[in-house]
């Protein structure tokens, strides 16, 4: 069991210090959760690539954060283009 403590950065084994190696297994872990797609609604979005985000079940593929589908600063955006637009 060596990666009870350190989860999916275990693999690091004892390099790069035990605070890294904490930050690395929780963005990993939220990072490889399903998220819920913007178009269906179904909680099936996967990480494609750096960035690339793809609902399994209707195929849609869209730009988002390198680590989460949404990024704090899109969801600002999105909050003022709504107020703005009176939608």
């Amino acid at each position: 069991m060596r990666t009870k403590k350190v989860k999916s950065a275990g693999r690091f084994g004892p390099r790069y210090g035990v605070k890294v190696r904490k930050l690395v297994a929780s963005i990993e872990e939220k990072m490889k959760q399903e998220h819920v797609c913007s178009r269906c609604g179904h909680k099936t979005v996967r990480r494609a690539g750096t960035g690339i985000w793809e609902c399994t079940k209707c195929g849609y593929k869209f730009a988002g954060g390198c680590y989460y589908p949404s990024t704090p600063m899109s969801k600002t955006v999105t909050q003022a283009v709504q107020r703005a637009t009176g939608k």
